[in-house]
């Protein structure tokens, strides 16, 4: 299948590995200015502020931008292109396992928002490209918190890799197509 005909397309790889450049790339390649971005990043610090600008630097201006840390299903239908970039789902599920007063920890608890947001993807009929990490390379978290993190995130990873029609690791800005 060609990256044209992917109705879902899985971006993941190392942490600054070229997934969102290439995802962006992807992305206006596919539908030019007519691109919405889902953000999922929460600046709750001077660090992430400096981060989020820089992110916000990088898209064409064009580009509607839809600011939701949790309800991503409901920003995939609130977007008003046919090409959605979610950037990132990493970011999401670390929300969703650090919500108060309700945080989701296990993969039961996160399969009703992942599921809904592949069914918003279903509905809408939008061309959907997902940026994640790939963080279960590494060496076991010392913590249960970040075990749980790493373990949630490999499982929403796998369950989108498995319904994508295209999925790709980058490593050191190479993009390795894995489906």
């Amino acid at each position: 299948m060609e990256l044209k005909d992917a109705g879902l397309v899985l971006v993941t790889g190392g942490a600054r590995a070229g997934k969102s450049t290439a995802a962006q790339g992807w992305a206006r390649a596919l539908g030019g200015e007519g691109v919405s971005f889902i953000a999922t990043a929460q600046a709750l610090d001077p660090e992430m502020e400096r981060r989020v600008a820089a992110h916000r630097a990088e898209r064409p201006p064009a580009w509607e931008t839809l600011e939701e840390p949790l309800d991503v299903a409901a920003a995939l239908r609130r977007a008003r292109h046919g090409v959605v970039l979610l950037d990132c789902l990493t970011l999401w599920v670390s929300n969703l396992l650090l919500r108060e007063p309700d945080p989701v920890e296990t993969p039961e608890a996160l399969r009703p928002h992942l599921e809904g947001l592949l069914r918003a993807r279903l509905e809408t009929g939008k061309r959907l490209l997902v940026v994640t990490n790939e963080v279960g390379l590494g060496i076991v978290p010392d913590n249960p918190l970040a075990r749980r993190y790493r373990d949630l995130l490999g499982w929403a990873n796998a369950r989108l890799a498995r319904e994508a029609d295209a999925a790709y690791l980058m490593v050191a800005g190479l993009p390795l197509r894995l489906k």
